[in-house]
């Protein structure tokens, strides 16, 4: 069997396979790197054909040649999803070059790495408005097209950091928090009016993506994910079974489980402990000059498809990310042993923390 692989990806792509059939349109908010870009070859695989959003041409030519390859239409737009009348302009595209878009996955987010008091409040602006209101934008466009036709899919990409905040990203935490209550009250409007429209949070772990290799920071070391980190592959998985077995929300990865756990049951500990180890976590022994650039106000050139720099340390699945792609085919007792075990792992994991302190 042969394989080809674009230049710069991080992955190959079977191209003598057969194409799956077609299945409709999604589109992919941020999909031309990092986490996106797992999530638009997962779907081209599951048999989307695909519209990515991002800045980026020639990032978006990258990700629009790997969707050819796996047998499916793909369409780049360029688009900075902070501006509502790009996202809408987006989606009037699609729908006129794919066809109807059954699904829309909200991805794009920005961050700055800075001590709060630290950031420039026009960064801070511009990360809430890509991260938060990216997602508001295409939340909107795309029940503008799917509740005419009482069907769709809306999956925003949330974190464990929706729950719980951490130093050295206020601005980035606080808009996945809004992202969480917002979704929390679209979700309750659309089943109060009865629609079929589907909208789902799906929240992510730590991830080797290239957001850390350009993100604006004011730290003197090259910023890194919080430990564990999981490969963006192994996260977009859980996003395409969404999609398919739809679920209004799912954590993914062990880590992701204990931080909401944890701060629900121990959130004082939680505070002693960030304020400790948050800001030397977050940061790696090398120093920031060795990033690739700054991708806040524009985008940095170069297609580095969807992996960051640690490979080597990143988890491809787990035992928790393997089961949130097969919840249909588990039990129900087996889905409470978990969730019990979960809870008394989060338990045990803050009293082992606290007796070290």
């Amino acid at each position: 069997m042969t394989s080809s692989s674009a230049p710069g990806s991080d992955h190959q792509l079977l191209d003598d396979r057969a194409a799956p059939s077609r299945r409709g349109t999604a589109v992919v908010t941020g999909g031309s790197a990092g986490l996106g870009r797992a999530v638009v070859r997962d779907l081209a695989a599951r048999g989307w054909d695909v519209a990515v959003l991002a800045r980026d041409p020639e990032q978006l030519a990258g990700t629009v040649r790997e969707v050819a390859e796996a047998g499916r239409r793909g369409l780049g737009v360029v688009c900075d999803v902070a501006d509502r009348e790009q996202v809408e302009a987006a989606a009037d595209r699609v729908e006129a070059e794919l066809g109807p878009v059954e699904v829309w996955v909200n991805n794009a987010m920005a961050s700055v790495f800075a001590p709060f008091v630290d950031t420039d409040p026009a960064d801070f602006e511009r990360a809430t408005a890509v991260t938060y209101l990216g997602q508001v934008h295409g939340t909107r466009a795309a029940l503008r097209l799917m509740r005419p036709r009482d069907r769709g899919h809306v999956l925003q990409v949330g974190s464990a950091l929706a729950y719980r905040g951490i130093p050295l990203q206020a601005a980035y935490c606080g808009a996945k928090h809004a992202v969480a209550g917002f979704t929390d009250s679209v979700m309750t409007e659309l089943r109060a009016e009865g629609s079929r429209v589907k909208v789902s949070v799906v929240h992510m772990p730590g991830m080797n993506t290239t957001q850390f290799t350009w993100v604006r920071t004011t730290m003197p070391k090259h910023p890194q994910p919080v430990a564990p980190i999981y490969q963006p592959e192994a996260c977009a998985a859980v996003v395409g079974h969404v999609l398919d077995h739809p679920r209004a929300r799912t954590w993914v990865g062990e880590s992701t489980v204990y931080t909401v756990l944890g701060s629900w049951l121990a959130p004082w500990f939680v505070d002693r402990y960030l304020a400790r180890t948050g800001i030397p976590g977050q940061q790696t022994d090398q120093p920031a000059s060795t990033m690739a650039g700054d991708y806040l106000d524009e985008p940095v050139p170069g297609d580095l498809g969807a992996h960051g720099e640690f490979d080597e340390q990143a988890w491809s699945t787990s035992p928790q990310v393997w089961l949130q792609q097969r919840r249909r085919t588990v039990d129900v007792a087996g889905t409470v042993a978990l969730a019990a075990g979960a809870a008394a792992g989060a338990v045990a994991g803050v009293r082992a923390l606290a007796r070290r302190r």
